[in-house]
């Protein structure tokens, strides 16, 4: 029989607490899972237990119906017994030893680790957000709209798993005038956002074990991808050309893949130079590795005509083109490709059509409209204006405001600017405090994998932060600076 509470105590009558069978099943579900009903205990008949609880009876059955279609109960000739169940609830001495180890997860994550704490969108200063204010909403909307009207029904169901023919063909298109990329549709996979695109390429052409280089200081993204492949990572270094590779890099660790943000490298801002370009592809092809090119910001060039992608700089480049209109519309929007080099498409397609499933159909067709009817071209021109005033804006702020020996690193792309600080400055308090006052610098520091003296700075982003703010943000940012100085208040 069940404990003397279970009929003891009544049922609610308050509508908020539920309908009574609900109840009764949530309460005869917890005896059991608890084991106050021991397997093969007998529950009392309907009509006992309505009489004792002032329900109906067909509350009673209909609950006893429903427990034994969920297992928990069986019922025989003499009645409903509790079924035979292995117990949830783990012993005092599990529930220690759970207390004072790690859960068990996969070893890797332990090599996935936050560098440092997450902001809010809206934080002033915060790196990688663009002016989200500034986006064409009602030009955004009449594409949807179209897309939903052309797309109808049909475009509910999944689509083609590398992504809907309109929007790899429109990103073919502008990509070879925009950056001078060498691609047909069907070289182009869509992925939601860049970083996938990035795990794609090391699901597709890297086994665990085998070498991943990536810059240093750089993307934290394209280490966690090649940390959740099992790769070894080699950490590269990275000064005012970009990418610092040797011959006896290629002879000690040769890599499989080689991650690289040529055209803007993110945090630095350096430009990989050309010479660096056409060395890293002839030794790429000489040792069998691949290279994965972020065209991070190359979009918003400030100074200058745009830097036009490695992909394109000679035939059959072993080179995989990344990108994602993360910065360029908005980053809820989870849209990014991947260009995959010719020779590669025949071999990783049949894969590819398992590993993804086509979705986003609406939202991928929308963003073919918004190409192919110019709203995008237009939308870039005005952003390229806007952040080129608010990269000025921020040099003059820190020039005039920022009372700490620095230099600055980037402007010439992009949405963010390095500073860099001298080592008794400690970057990464500076960012916890500022962040407590919703300013949202990263610490340099936090981008490397092997920290050198000079990886020490706030990297500050003016993409989603008025010009007019910056002033006083840059004179906290100073403040808070001085006070992280050995003896600073």
């Amino acid at each position: 029989m069940p404990p003397s509470s279970l009929l003891e105590s009544p049922l609610s009558r308050e509508r908020r607490s539920g309908p009574m069978q609900r109840q009764l099943h949530d309460r005869l579900k917890n005896a059991i899972l608890d084991g106050s009903l021991a397997p093969g205990s007998r529950l009392p008949g309907s009509r006992a237990l309505a009489e004792a609880l002032g329900i109906s009876r067909n509350t009673v059955t209909a609950t006893y119906e429903h427990l034994a279609a969920e297992g928990y109960v069986r019922p025989d000739r003499q009645g409903t017994r509790v079924a035979e169940l292995s117990s949830p609830t783990p012993s005092k001495r599990e529930r220690a030893g759970k207390q004072a180890g790690t859960p068990a997860t996969a070893q890797r994550l332990a090599r996935i680790l936050p560098s440092a704490p997450r902001a809010d969108m809206g934080a002033a200063l915060r790196p990688g957000v663009p002016a989200l204010s500034h986006f064409p909403l009602a030009a955004w909307r009449r594409s949807l709209e179209r897309a939903i009207r052309g797309g109808g029904c049909t475009a509910l169901g999944y689509g083609d798993a590398l992504g809907e023919p309109a929007l790899r063909a429109a990103i073919a298109r502008h990509l070879s005038v925009a950056r001078g990329v060498r691609c047909e549709p069907r070289q182009v996979v869509i992925a939601e956002g860049a970083q996938e695109a990035i795990s794609l390429c090391v699901r597709l052409l890297s086994n665990p074990g085998e070498t991943g280089w990536v810059e240093d200081p750089g993307y934290r993204g394209a280490k966690a991808a090649m940390h959740a492949g099992d790769m070894r990572i080699v950490p590269m270094r990275v000064d005012a050309e970009g990418l610092c590779v040797s011959e006896r890099d290629w002879r000690k660790h040769p890599p499989r893949l080689v991650y690289t943000t040529p055209s803007h490298q993110y945090p630095a801002g350096s430009v990989l130079s050309i010479a660096r370009r056409l060395e890293l592809i002839a030794q790429a092809r000489r040792h069998g590795a691949w290279i994965v090119e972020d065209d991070y910001d190359s979009e918003f060039r400030h100074t200058g005509e745009p830097i036009v992608a490695m992909q394109g700089l000679v035939d059959d480049a072993p080179v995989l083109y990344v990108g994602s209109f993360s910065k360029t519309m908005f980053p809820s929007l989870r849209l990014g490709f991947l260009v995959l080099p010719e020779r590669l498409v025949s071999a990783v397609q049949a894969p590819l059509e398992e590993m993804l499933r086509g979705g986003h159909r609406h939202e991928q067709l929308a963003m073919a409209d918004f190409i192919e009817s110019g709203q995008f071209s237009r939308h870039l021109g005005r952003m390229r204006r806007l952040y080129r005033d608010r990269q000025q804006a921020l040099r003059l702020a820190l020039e005039k405001h920022f009372e700490v020996p620095h230099e600055i690193d980037g402007g010439h792309c992009g949405m963010h600017l390095t500073v860099r600080l001298p080592g008794r400055f400690d970057d990464r308090r500076i960012a916890a405090e500022a962040l407590r006052q919703r300013i949202a610098p990263t610490p340099l520091s936090g981008f490397a994998m092997r920290p050198m003296p000079s990886d020490n700075g706030l990297v500050l982003g003016y993409g989603n932060t008025a010009s007019e703010l910056f002033a006083p943000l840059v004179t906290r940012l100073s403040q808070l600076a001085r006070a992280s100085e050995p003896g600073g208040v």
